[in-house]
């Protein structure tokens, strides 16, 4: 899958401490993931969000990798740095709401794999959009957002057309094209939940609405 697999998620280590180079480099792919859900007004915010958090992130990192070598570095880093304002600040806050929006992509293509769907409209991925939306973003945005996110799934593309989109226009076969999303998660679902719970251990973790 050219989209996805371009540059793949390291493997999580033991300890479970995300290098935080090679993290970036292989998320810095993923923002062009929101281009292929089409609606602009609703997504490119999105993808904007996630290039934005990912270059904040990496500002920090370069100014010192050797000081913020794994993702934990730049949160116990941060956290003696601003005190108080931690953690909605820095590299800390950026990298919460780039797992989320990681976390969409993810459970909407393991959504996929597992073969959920609309009986009635097969071709349809509003199942799995919605469910995405449900458990990676929507307890953070307003009524607003809510609403706007809920009524884009009825402009979103055929799954056919999204698989085509995510191997770059090529034409596709659904079996091989599955196959290389479920590849994708083996990675990328381990590296999530890793940052997910170094979220919660160090209790920075926030619930306010955007």
């Amino acid at each position: 899958m050219a989209l996805l697999l371009e540059h793949e998620f390291r493997v999580v280590p033991a300890d479970r401490e995300i290098e935080t180079g090679p993290f970036l480099d292989a998320v810095a792919h993923l923002p062009p993931f929101f281009d292929c859900l089409g609606t602009p007004i609703v997504y490119s915010p999105v993808k904007a969000d996630l290039a934005g958090n990912i270059k904040k992130i990496r500002a920090v990192y370069e100014s010192n990798p050797t000081k913020f070598k794994t993702l934990k570095n730049i949160l116990e880093v941060e956290k003696e740095m601003y005190g108080p304002a931690w953690p909605k600040t820095g590299a800390t806050l950026a990298l919460m709401w780039l797992k989320r929006g990681l976390k969409f992509i993810q459970v909407l293509l393991q959504s996929l794999s597992d073969g959920e769907r609309d009986e009635e409209n097969p071709n349809l991925i509003r199942v799995n959009a919605l469910k995405a939306y449900e458990i990676a973003l929507k307890k953070y945005h307003g009524w607003m957002l809510q609403k706007v996110f809920s009524g884009s799934v009825y402009a979103l593309p055929y799954k056919s057309d999204l698989l085509k989109a995510l191997e770059k226009g090529k034409e596709v076969n659904e079996e091989e094209t599955l196959e290389k999303i479920h590849q994708f998660l083996a990675k990328a679902t381990p590296m999530l939940d890793a940052i997910y719970d170094m979220y919660a251990k160090m209790n920075a973790e926030l619930n306010y609405k955007a």
